[in-house]
């Protein structure tokens, strides 16, 4: 077994109760996973196709890291890339996903809960496939991949110049995560593996990257990465960025655990927002000075406020919550629409993306602020999450991330509401020092980006927390209410 990269289709059966499968294209490889990974991908948490039968997949590339054929009890670890086909009014081609599998002739007790499955037939028949990241042996594998940059079939790793990373780090493998997967290695390296990846340098890897080359010292600079080009030449020639190595923070705290002890404790957090506007100001600005910027005009501006009020109008067509307070949030993207024909503009640049309290970290007895996961909202396409917008877009977002802390304390009250708006304040204040531009200065932009997103809450939580709407719904109110 070797590499390939010409695609290779399968379809699944139509009853849901028949584990066979109907192949009507592919090679041998494909035939012996179709089954086993027919069952095993719509339930992982980073599928994104959940809701929607399985009717297919392709296999884009198959490289493999370790022999998979071995003699004895050695592991195999195969690289995959495949993209799905899902049944519906109109099935078409879905999304493609890097899958990482270990194979061996027998799975140790430990490992047994990472089973894919046994395939009855094809080069991998009888033996046992599994995901791979979960065994330090094969997760080591990739590690070492990493320290010496070329290529392997469809497979390029690169090094940053001058990136030290040691050998033999032990591996372990993080549980919880939902779009990604990530292997941290010792306590010097974390490794994030997208898992649904499409054609185009990653924010994740562009971003810290960028900010490196500026000296900016806020976000964990990448060591290593790898990639692959896009196999059916639909790609346009760009990369697909498929892992990410980087320095790992170890013994911080992210900002959302440090909120909730604050709150727990009813302990000011006012001046750690200070410091952490101060941190995303430096952050913004770095950017700013690596790449490239524009000025959002009166027309964009007004394109903006109507493409807000039409997220509104379908928010509110989908939760009914949300319905009574649309003439007061309405006013809101007015407003911004009126800033707009008054001769206001905004400055567009690179964002985070997906600013919230989870996205920052603190070590135990420091002040200083780091920045992670430049990724921006996972379920917008590439392409979106890469283009510029104003800062103010990742300042809302923190700013709805204080309230949604406030909220989880479970008779904060008025106190809670105190805190927050403290901590929106200081955070404001903090950007400020350190950027020269008030957020505040621009309430009319402000309000309406901090609306929308409390929009997208409201749309999110409906759908996939319902009994966390009511931390939205509390700004929706707030928001309408809220004179322009």
């Amino acid at each position: 077994m070797s590499e390939s990269s010409s695609p290779r289709a399968a379809s699944f059966p139509s009853s849901p109760g028949d584990p066979r499968v109907d192949v009507t294209q592919g090679g041998a490889l494909l035939r012996s996973l179709t089954g086993p990974l027919a069952r095993w991908l719509p339930r992982q948490r980073w599928f994104a196709g959940k809701g929607r039968p399985l009717a297919g997949l392709t296999l884009l590339s198959a490289t493999e890291l370790l022999p998979c054929d071995a003699p004895g009890y050695a592991p195999g670890l195969l690289h995959l890339l495949v993209r799905t086909r899902q049944s519906g009014p109109a099935p078409a081609a879905g999304d493609c996903y890097q899958l990482l599998l270990g194979v061996r002739a027998a799975l140790p007790p430990d490992l047994m809960p990472a089973l894919v499955g046994r395939p009855s037939e094809g080069p991998l028949r009888d033996r046992a496939v599994y995901e791979a990241l979960y065994d330090p042996r094969l997760a080591a594998v990739l590690l070492e991949r990493l320290r010496a940059p070329g290529r392997l079939g469809a497979l390029r790793f690169d090094r940053a110049p001058g990136a030290e990373i040691p050998r033999g780090l032990t591996a372990r493998a993080l549980s919880g995560e939902q779009t990604n997967s990530s292997v941290v290695y010792g306590e010097t390296h974390i490794l994030k593996l997208f898992r649904r990846v499409s054609p185009g340098l990653h924010p994740d890897l562009e971003l810290p990257r960028a900010l490196a080359e500026a000296g900016c010292t806020r976000v964990p600079a990448p060591c290593a990465w790898f990639e692959a080009s896009w196999p059916d030449g639909d790609g346009g020639g760009e990369p697909l960025t498929l892992g990410v190595l980087q320095p790992y923070l170890a013994g911080s705290s992210d900002g959302w655990q440090l909120a909730l002890r604050s709150l727990g404790s009813r302990a000011d957090f006012s001046a750690a927002a200070h410091a952490l506007g101060r941190a995303m100001a430096e952050v913004h600005t770095a950017l700013a000075q690596t790449l490239p910027t524009s000025v959002l005009d009166r027309g964009q501006l007004e394109q903006t406020a109507t493409a807000m009020h039409d997220r509104l109008a379908q928010a509110a067509g989908a939760v009914p919550e949300l319905r009574p307070y649309r003439t007061g949030l309405g006013r809101a993207y007015a407003a911004l629409a009126g800033y707009a024909r008054g001769g206001g503009d905004c400055l567009a640049q690179r964002l985070h993306g997906d600013l919230h309290l989870g996205q920052v970290l603190r070590r135990s007895g420091e002040a200083h602020w780091s920045v992670i996961d430049f990724e921006g909202e996972p379920a917008r396409p590439l392409a979106d999450r890469r283009l510029p917008g104003p800062p103010v877009r990742d300042i809302a977002g923190m700013l709805r991330s204080f309230d949604y802390a406030a909220c989880q304390h479970p008779d904060g009250g008025s106190w809670a509401a105190d805190w927050s708006r403290a901590s929106r304040g200081a955070f404001c204040r903090g950007y400020a020092a350190a950027s020269g531009f008030d957020p505040l200065s621009t309430p009319e932009v402000l309000r309406a980006y901090e609306t929308d997103k409390a929009v997208y809450e409201v749309l999110y939580e409906a759908r996939h927390r319902p009994h966390w709407l009511h931390v939205p719904m509390t700004a929706i109110r707030r928001l309408a209410a809220a004179t322009p």
